[in-house]
């Protein structure tokens, strides 16, 4: 029985939970209700369970790289700070603005939690521990992801004030402008595993190729977009304090603004983690196939390490201007990202079958090829900018 639970320990406790709820006189329909019940809120318990120590993880990471301690007066290490903080919020006043719309105003920031919450439904933490095996999972991905849109605009518009309608406006033509590259990064996987499934992509890396691999740009693609998604610098222009004091949620308090910023933490893990499985093997690693629980600790690790990253371009680039933003994602990310998908596709067609290394090699190679144009490229238009401004102005004739 433990060897069994430590090979599948989701069936285990599915039948341990059938067989006592049909114990108790339930039908079998209705026991199978509840135990899917059950295992959504143990999937959302974990999720904020998760999310409390992102917190601590959050303020230790940048007490670092700012040359502070960070939390460390409650428990070893400042580890149960993030809980007088919860409770700090609970009991803080809880204030609508007058002309409000109070139904919008108090639900946006309960989508913005969800929106999070539900793209765990489709993420493999190991080979039997996931929610469902959607063949449609990076579809959900961003149909899921665009509530967090939607929350963002009803959280400006019901606050009755124009600084955080303003703030809203400028985060949602953020998201949307890079959703177009981090759709088309999304792409790579699917065309390199032939599917849009998590699982089937995850599997397809179970040979020793992890797509980081076979298309580096396409990693650093969906990084940068999903680092535009969350609205962290160098893109926090929502949070541009010395022109809106604070964007979208300016008018939020207590534990209202506390799921925002919730939201905002466990969406970067979860990028992480998403990072984690379409480029770098997901939950795959030493004997995790034959122990469900340590390939849960293997997607752990991973996506802890794109969540550091990201930290790490937060809390060292600076914030950019809205027009640069905006022209950096049209005039730049989006022109490499289709040519990066074009690159992807043909060079795949052409190398799958000349087998491991040739394929590995010339998918690499492409890669840094079109990298190398690229900043080529870039390196041209820079130079004709600069020669342009050096160039003597004409005199005006009198």
């Amino acid at each position: 029985m433990d060897f069994t639970f430590w090979t599948d320990p989701i069936k285990v406790v599915n039948q341990w939970m059938m067989l006592t709820l049909t114990g108790w006189g339930l039908s079998g329909a209705v026991a199978s209700v509840i135990a899917n019940l059950v295992g959504i809120l143990l999937l959302i318990t974990g999720a904020m369970v998760l999310d409390i120590m992102l917190v601590w993880v959050e303020r230790k990471v940048v007490a670092r790289f700012q040359g502070r301690l960070g939390p460390n007066r409650v428990g070893p290490y400042g580890l149960f700070q993030p809980f007088p903080d919860i409770i700090k919020l609970i009991i803080k006043e809880d204030i609508t603005p007058d002309g409000a719309d109070k139904v919008v105003y108090n639900m946006a920031p309960i989508i913005s939690l969800a929106s999070v919450i539900f793209l765990w439904a489709v993420v493999p933490l190991a080979s039997t521990i996931y929610g469902v095996d959607l063949n449609v999972a990076l579809l959900y991905l961003v149909a899921a992801g665009a509530l967090g849109t939607l929350s963002i605009i009803m959280a400006g518009w019901s606050s009755n004030n124009k600084y955080a309608l303003l703030g809203a406006f400028r985060q949602v033509a953020a998201m949307i402008s890079f959703e177009i590259p981090m759709v088309v990064a999304l792409l790579v996987p699917t065309i390199l595993a032939g599917s849009l499934s998590l699982q089937v992509i995850t599997n397809t890396q179970a040979n020793g190729i992890w797509f980081f691999w076979l298309s580096p740009l396409g990693a650093l693609l969906f990084l940068i977009s999903a680092i535009a998604e969350l609205g962290r610098s160098p893109f926090d222009l929502n949070e541009g304090e010395s022109e809106i004091v604070s964007g979208y949620h300016i008018e939020y308090t207590g534990m209202k603004f506390g799921l925002f910023y919730a939201g905002e933490l466990l969406h970067a893990f979860t990028f992480g983690g998403f990072l984690a499985v379409m480029f770098f093997g997901g939950w795959h690693g030493p004997w995790a196939a034959q122990y469900p629980l340590l390939g849960a600790f293997y997607f752990v690790v991973k996506a802890m390490i794109g969540y550091w990253l990201i930290m790490w371009v937060k809390y060292t680039v600076p914030r950019i201007r809205i027009d640069h933003m905006l022209a950096f994602n049209w005039k730049f990310l989006t022109p490499v990202a289709f040519a990066l998908l074009i690159v992807t596709a043909v060079a795949h067609s052409l190398l799958k079958g000349l087998g491991y290394w040739p394929y590995l090699l010339g998918m690499f190679s492409s890669n840094i090829i079109l990298g190398w144009i690229t900043i080529e490229i870039l390196r041209a238009s820079t130079r004709k900018q600069r020669l342009a401004g050096q160039a003597p102005k004409p005199v005006a004739q009198h």
